[in-house]
């Protein structure tokens, strides 16, 4: 279907009790990813940037680090692609959207001597909107996918641009405020200017697309950049953004333990609870001016 929102009947209880209206939905949907004609995962996502969810997958995956890496990235049908789109040369969002209303695979193509792990070929992974770890052959391999050290990264913000990256995100968070079911993704420069914004069902997703404009801007590592999410910090959000070599990530909502854990291990800031005048930081407390 491709449509980021849908349109249902419903019927209004409370204050409206007893009316019948239309209410605006998130659209979900399934995309496969294949590598080579090879299904190596299929996420239920908010169809849109798709091509960008695709490569910030592949960098999360450890499969890619720079945009050459992707020879073409195609939609597919059940069994024909649309054609080739070259993710390093010219590809036209009208082409883009286009497919979109027909197709929800995408084929990838990687350049030569650009190879998948060997633990990615032995297995199908399903990823629902709430959990895209889920299906991961070992916590090792996952840890393992980080193509730089954020450890060294001399990034430092002041408290109030730590407080004000949820703000700004929320602000942006143009279909949330439709449907009030979408997560958001933020990337900000040190400064607190907002980059890029991307929404989807999935944390995770949302994740993924911003690091895939990254990848198609030619900007990764992202080095001395911040990542900013709407919701909770999980162990998989902290390896995405180790694994584009993003130094902070801030968070609405709190962290997981293991995720805390992560950020430690990688030498990342992870900041939880960022709402109004107040944070958590769990780790990298230097990166913070005022930080103790």
């Amino acid at each position: 279907m491709g449509r980021v929102t849908t349109r249902e009947a419903v019927l209004k209880l409370g204050g409206d009790a007893g009316r019948r209206s239309r209410d605006t939905l998130a659209a979900e949907e399934p995309l496969e990813i294949r590598v080579a004609g090879k299904q190596i995962a299929v996420t239920m996502r908010t169809p849109g940037d798709d091509f960008d969810l695709v490569a910030g997958y592949l960098v999360g995956e450890g499969v890619i680090r720079e945009a050459h890496q992707i020879a073409r990235m195609r939609f597919c049908g059940d069994s024909a692609c649309s054609g080739p789109v070259g993710l390093g040369g010219e590809w036209s969002p009208d082409r883009i959207e286009a497919a979109h209303d027909t197709y929800n695979i995408v084929d990838v193509d990687l350049a030569p001597g650009t190879a998948l792990p060997l633990w990615s070929l032995n297995r199908n992974t399903y990823t629902t909107s709430a959990c895209g770890v889920c299906g991961k052959s070992s916590i090792e391999a996952v840890r393992a996918n980080a193509h730089w050290s954020v450890e060294t990264d001399p990034v430092q913000i002041t408290p109030q641009i730590l407080y004000s990256l949820p703000q700004t995100l929320r602000a942006s968070q143009k279909l949330f405020s439709k449907t009030g079911g979408l997560h958001a993704a933020g990337l900000f420069a040190s400064d607190g200017t907002l980059l890029c914004v991307r929404e989807d069902v999935g944390r995770h997703n949302a994740v993924d697309k911003v690091i895939g404009w990254a990848v198609r801007d030619d900007r990764l590592p992202l080095r001395g950049h911040l990542l900013a999410v709407s919701g909770r910090a999980s162990f998989e959000l902290v390896q995405k953004t180790a694994a584009a070599g993003i130094p902070l990530l801030a968070a609405v909502s709190a962290p997981s333990s293991l995720a805390v854990e992560l950020a430690r291990e990688s030498g990342m800031t992870l900041a939880g609870f960022v709402r109004g005048e107040s944070a958590n930081v769990y780790c990298g407390v230097e990166r913070i001016a005022s930080g103790e």
